[in-house]
């Protein structure tokens, strides 16, 4: 028969979790950190090149629809200038954390499922297991969908967008990097919209039915963040945004227990 832990021990394991936790962290930063100068490069670096493989994507599909729009056509390239000294030593540093943190995400998630899984019966852990696994996929799945898709439209429309032809656009360091890791890190956030609705209907906060009920106002919304994430104003860029969002809708849906 197991012992039952005090609040005190269970504090214990919570503290041996967590110190475990910052040394893979720790770990993978120090490896992302050596790593970084070509990482930076074949990676972070990538969507400013035009040999990106969703650039080759757009041109494909202006040839393919007789697009002449210069979007689909022209060759696409950004050149990045540093104006602070000490910028690119505190981006290597802040980067190879944050690539160390999104990496040990699963291995978080298996931390997490090990603290509470004695807490749990058998039929919640099958549960929660299951969201975990869910959680961690979709997560990755999202920061690929913003990496290859969300992004790349983004830097394309913004970085050549002119409000006067007298104004000549040049893109600092930190900001091409602020907005990278906000737009992939918040399409990976997304993404965890079916796990976080089936856990909401587990509590009895929403149904099936309401999801189903405001279907109408939510492609509305959806469409809205599309259009504010990628305002290019073509429908092609649109809807390479919002269906994978309306997917995520209607996963949630399909989730969430009648």
């Amino acid at each position: 028969m197991e012992k039952e832990l005090t609040f005190w021990d269970h504090l214990d394991v919570l503290r041996f979790a967590l110190m475990r936790v910052f040394a893979v962290w720790f770990v993978l930063a120090v490896g992302y950190f050596i790593a970084m100068p070509s990482l930076f490069d074949a990676v972070i670096l990538a969507p400013c090149h035009n040999d990106f493989p969703f650039y080759d994507l757009l041109r494909w599909v202006g040839r393919s629809f007789h697009l002449e729009d210069p979007f689909f056509t022209e060759a696409f390239s950004v050149k990045l200038v540093n104006i602070n000294l000490a910028a690119p030593f505190f981006i290597h540093l802040s980067t190879a954390f944050g690539l160390s943190v999104v990496t040990a995400t699963p291995y978080l998630f298996w931390e997490v499922w090990r603290f509470v899984a004695p807490a749990l019966y058998p039929h919640e852990r099958s549960g929660v297991k299951k969201a975990l696994t869910l959680g961690t996929g979709m997560f990755f799945i999202g920061l690929l969908v913003g990496y290859y898709m969300v992004y790349p439209l983004t830097l394309r429309f913004l970085s050549t967008y002119q409000l006067s032809t007298t104004i000549e656009n040049v893109i600092s360091l930190n900001s091409y990097i602020d907005n990278f890791m906000m737009l992939v890190l918040c399409m990976g956030l997304a993404f965890e919209l079916p796990l976080v609705t089936w856990l909401l209907s587990l509590f009895g906060i929403i149904k099936r039915s309401m999801l189903r009920k405001y279907r109408r106002y939510a492609v509305v919304i959806i469409v809205t963040v599309a259009a504010i994430i990628t305002p290019t104003g073509d429908p092609f860029t649109l809807m390479v945004v919002s269906i994978p969002l309306y997917l995520l809708y209607e996963l949630s849906i399909l989730m969430v227990k009648r």
